[in-house]
């Protein structure tokens, strides 16, 4: 038996890098988790993008429908692409603020009244140091980041008292094929496992207890 018996999740962006390791994690403690991802093969019928409201609406209809209601939601999908300001283009502008600050709030928008169902739940919003460390060509990036904080912060106010709890973790360079370049994949990265783990924890943690940012980095980076 484990310590998510009978508890519904879903994590977007689920079918691989750190929304992977947290579906695992979730998994391997018993909880029965539907994952979004843009591969249609990996997360058929789930919506490919969190960016469409009208697919994000269907896709926890269906969770609704099924479960009854809902306990855990991972807002994990994510897209990163950088490049001086002068040369984004307002698409990939969109495309990142769309994907990594719309699709949480359609995502908790749709999540909140199927927790309150269930007598609250646990909100986890996957950030990233980005979201309080600028740097250059990283200013849409930087962007959702620093909002997705922000949105997480005021969300964890609004929602206390539902018994939903809101967490926001902020990863360093974790090794997947997300990082922005070679270095990410080195054996002294974070491994999605890694926040998966953190997620459990969190969930074990008290009831009474909010611990509402995380903040991971490697042990051991490289010196510079």
């Amino acid at each position: 038996m484990g310590n998510l018996d009978g508890k519904i999740a879903l994590v977007t962006g689920g079918n691989r890098g750190i929304g992977r390791g947290i579906v695992e994690a979730l998994h391997r403690e018993g909880a029965t988790v539907t994952l979004t991802a843009r591969a249609p093969k990996a997360a058929a019928p789930a919506p490919k993008e969190v960016r469409d409201f009208d697919q994000v609406r269907r896709v926890f209809g269906d969770v609704g429908r099924e479960s009854g209601g809902l306990d855990i939601l991972v807002n994990n999908a994510g897209v990163g692409l950088f490049a001086p300001v002068a040369d984004t283009s307002p698409e990939d502008w969109r495309t990142v603020i769309e994907t990594n600050l719309n699709g949480p709030f359609y995502c908790s928008h749709e999540a909140i009244p199927l927790m309150r169902k269930r007598g609250g739940g646990y909100i986890f919003n996957i950030s990233s140091l980005a979201g309080k460390n600028p740097f250059v060509n990283g200013a849409a990036y930087n962007a959702s980041k620093f909002g997705l904080n922000g949105f997480s912060e005021a969300l964890m106010m609004e929602v206390r008292y539902d018994g939903i709890r809101v967490s926001y973790l902020m990863p360093g360079s974790v090794n997947t094929e997300f990082g922005r370049g070679s270095a990410a994949k080195q054996g002294w990265a974070l491994q999605p496992e890694d926040v998966g783990e953190v997620v459990l924890d969190l969930l074990r943690s008290p009831s009474r207890a909010l611990y509402s940012r995380v903040a991971m980095r490697p042990s051991q980076p490289p010196k510079k």
